[in-house]
């Protein structure tokens, strides 16, 4: 197989294996981590192109991408990730998701 510029390096994916040892969904955690090196990577592309034309777009094109989910998203996931990987029920998940629904978006 042909190695492709966007694929990770093995050592790196042995890092990304490492660090979702203890996860709940461990491999949850290794996609997230490697959708995350993935869109840096084309971001970091995508800013060399734009440097050639203008800073300002670039820096602007990275805060746009960059942005972090709400805490009321996150913490959404992270009942979901719960439930998925088993430490909390279903119901509880439910109940806890019908609690966070009903918060105001941030």
């Amino acid at each position: 197989m042909t190695e492709h510029p966007i694929n990770p390096s093995p050592e790196l994916v042995q890092h990304w294996i490492d660090q979702s040892f203890r996860a709940i969904n461990r491999y949850r955690s290794i996609a997230t981590l490697a959708a995350q090196w993935g869109a840096d990577t084309e971001l970091e592309e995508c800013c060399k192109l734009l440097e050639l034309s203008d800073d300002s777009a670039c820096e602007y094109l990275r805060a746009a991408r960059r942005k972090s989910p709400s805490l009321k998203k996150q913490a959404l996931s992270e009942v979901a990730a719960a439930v998925a990987g088993g430490s909390i029920t279903h119901e509880r998940g439910a109940t806890i998701r019908l609690a966070l629904e009903a918060l105001p978006d941030d």
